[in-house]
């Protein structure tokens, strides 16, 4: 009876947590539009493509590399870009603070009617610098782009959800 009553315990917890809509974090549900998604980028390489072609495949996205299929929902990658910018110096005019911006223009298009029209989505981060540790700060710099490009990926997401 024991077994019994903590098999039932543990059914109702699981039907409540998905009653009140819990998922993990990181997973996207998304429409039957989205089932094949072909990404055209610039930038093949770029950390935001990498994360947002990850997110796709994890939300059970096929993904047509090919560009062959007529059903594929199209995603543009219209900007995909950082930027650095000093935002404070020493005395000596060395720059001791940067603010690092990473900048992501999109759309989407299904069957010849596009879904989202371009929207434009910034995440910005600030970081200090130190000339006696410029390696550091140079591989510091470069996590936060790569953070940055996967923020940006799940905000997309999200986006991309909510169709």
């Amino acid at each position: 009876m024991k077994v019994a009553g903590k098999i039932v315990c543990a059914t109702l917890a699981v039907l409540g947590l998905s009653g009140c809509g819990f998922r993990l974090q990181g997973s996207y549900p998304l429409p039957g539009s989205l089932a094949v998604v072909r990404i055209e980028a610039i930038d093949t390489q770029s950390d935001f493509y990498f994360g947002l072609r990850k997110a796709l495949l994890a939300a059970g996205t096929r993904i047509d590399d090919t560009g062959k299929d007529p059903s594929a929902a199209v995603i543009n990658v219209l900007v995909d870009s950082t930027k650095d910018t000093i935002l404070t110096v020493s005395t000596l005019n060395i720059p001791t603070e940067y603010e690092l911006s990473y900048t992501v223009r999109f759309s989407v298009d299904a069957m010849g009617h596009e879904l989202i029209a371009p929207e434009e989505r910034m995440m910005v981060r600030d970081y200090s610098y130190s000339e006696s540790a410029q390696l550091a700060k140079e591989r510091e710099q470069a996590i936060l782009s790569t953070a940055l490009a996967h923020d940006l990926a799940a905000v997309v997401m999200r986006r991309l959800s909510s169709l």
